[in-house]
């Protein structure tokens, strides 16, 4: 499986302790494909107030900046991946099927 990350949004708070534009909450989404089978998983991480000392302003950041505060704000990277693969290997060999019941019968036409 090929697993793309991506930060679809940022929350920002204007101003706090004297920084501009902190960000607050970010909304991740974690795409999973192979072949022709796909899977995703979607979240929302809340961070902490920003050390002053090690802040990075807004428009300085990177995609990979923010997800690297996802994945050490807690969220389990290879548990999120390996979801979307169990998604995908669903699709692949579903575990549940709906059959037809077995008391309705079906016609065919035969031509």
């Amino acid at each position: 499986m090929t697993a793309t990350w991506i930060i679809e949004t940022l929350y920002v708070k204007p101003a706090d302790a004297g920084l501009t534009n902190v960000v607050v909450t970010a909304n991740w989404r974690c795409n999973g494909s192979q072949g022709q089978y796909a899977g995703t998983c979607y979240g929302s991480t809340t961070f902490e107030a920003p050390d002053p000392q090690a802040f990075t302003p807004y428009n300085d950041l990177t995609q990979d900046d923010v997800l690297n505060w996802v994945w050490a704000a807690g969220v389990d990277k290879a548990g999120v991946e390996a979801n979307v693969q169990q998604q995908i290997d669903n699709q692949i060999n579903p575990p549940i099927l709906t059959p037809p019941l077995p008391w309705v019968k079906t016609t065919t036409t035969e031509v």
